[in-house]
């Protein structure tokens, strides 16, 4: 199940990796490679609402996986084949195949975990398959680069020929994950008749509709999100060459450090989701997170420090902020309306990934890297804003947000004993 997701992580962040290739050999300009990353967002914008359905109501979670499997490999399979033949176009259709599978079967692992472990080691089980998908992209990050110089040792020349097979080769690990996902759906249906369970559903209701009864607290959660993942997702992405250029790393070093951020948040996010638990509080927690990113962003624009120490407090800051943000939906949202709230939140934060990978690759096209970790800056500084007005809401309406975890115990302990009378 952990393994289910390894595929997808592991291609996703191909281009990071071999950034300096794809511009050299397709030669395309910043703008034009991040639309590589931009090309994956644009159908999850539409696919968040529907892939729970798709789920629940189409397919049934078996053949949804599998599907969704052979989407992230096709997908994979088609932009190796537009580097081959020299042609960006199919690269960036090839992403946009890849995209419609990516998030989707992120779903539906999560479905499966849910419906095999629902009451039992939920928390720890979220905890490890977002490690592993971590684990995934960090093997990219540090093996890419490698696979592209012994594919242009083999063939004795580098240009799209090489960057193909290479992403090829990368691919495999797609057809990895769509083994699992083939294994794990005997399993599922050995499962099914052995202890007569049902088959496992998102619960997604989605009625878009609900928008209209978010509250204030929710869409400030909405911000947070979007300005915080704006300002790390699309930075790794061009994090290889900023490293080269600004540190004169060489590339094994700048692909090392790209990956840090992935690296560490493997095994600390189980960590800090007990901690969260225990604990409560979850607008301090998210306020430390910004907090922290703003403080290693600034570190990267202005100084020459050693760039080790802002990338490994990015990696904590963002694994912290997933364990404490992402649960704070379900406090602020009654619990039919979550599907629909939980698919918006992934709608624009994909939308804002798509628009901000863009305008990041305009911006250093045009005006280099410090202009560009100034935009990044203000987008942390707009979610910290969002974050204080979030806590001074939340104060002010007596929401629960901010709760110590005892507090928390306590009152639904109460509400629990008061239904029993």
């Amino acid at each position: 199940m952990c393994f289910l997701g390894f595929g997808s992580y592991f291609c996703y962040d191909n281009p990071a990796a071999l950034q300096t290739q794809v511009q050299r050999d397709m030669k395309v300009n910043t703008a034009q490679f991040m639309a590589l990353y931009a090309w994956y967002s644009w159908p999850n914008v539409v696919l968040c609402f529907f892939g729970g359905f798709l789920i629940d109501r189409v397919f049934g979670i078996r053949l949804g996986t599998v599907i969704f499997s052979i989407f992230v490999c096709a997908g994979q399979v088609v932009f190796a084949l537009g580097a081959l033949f020299n042609t960006f176009w199919l690269m960036e259709v090839g992403r946009f195949i890849f995209g419609i599978g990516g998030e989707s079967l992120a779903v539906a692992q999560n479905t499966y975990a849910v419906s095999w472990f629902k009451g039992k080691e939920l928390n720890l089980v979220f905890g490890l398959q977002l490690s592993m998908a971590r684990i995934g992209s960090t093997v990219n990050m540090n093996i890419m680069g490698w696979i592209y110089s012994r594919v242009q040792d083999l063939l004795g020349y580098a240009g799209p020929s090489t960057l193909g097979l290479a992403l090829l080769i990368g691919g495999v690990t797609c057809l990895f994950s769509l083994g699992c996902a083939l294994i794990l759906a005997y399993l599922d249906r050995r499962a099914e008749k052995l202890l007569c369970k049902e088959q496992g559903k998102t619960g997604e209701v989605i009625k878009l509709t609900d928008v209209k009864d978010f509250s204030l607290s929710l869409w400030l959660i909405f911000v947070i999100c979007v300005c915080y993942y704006a300002a790390v997702f699309p930075f790794i992405g061009l994090g290889k060459v900023f490293f080269i250029e600004k540190f004169r790393f060489s590339p094994q070093e700048a692909s090392a450090i790209n990956s840090i951020v992935y690296i560490i948040s493997a095994p600390m996010s189980p960590v800090f989701g007990l901690l969260v638990d225990k604990v409560g509080k979850n607008i301090i927690w998210v306020l430390c997170a910004v907090v922290t990113t703003l403080a290693s962003h600034i570190m990267l624009a202005f100084t020459f420090w050693n760039p080790w120490i802002a990338m490994c407090l990015l990696g904590v800051a963002y694994s912290l902020l997933a364990c404490a943000l992402w649960p704070m939906v379900a406090f602020v949202v009654p619990e039919h309306q979550l599907g629909t709230a939980y698919g918006f939140m992934q709608s624009i934060q994909n939308l804002g990934l798509a628009v901000i990978a863009i305008a990041a690759g305009m911006i250093l096209d045009t005006r280099g890297y410090l202009f560009l970790e100034v935009f990044f800056s203000a987008c942390v500084c707009l979610s910290l804003l969002a974050v204080v007005m979030l806590y001074f809401v939340n104060h002010l309406t007596g929401g629960d947000l901010n709760w110590s975890a005892k507090k928390r115990a306590k009152l639904q302990k109460a509400a629990a004993s008061e239904k029993e009378s």
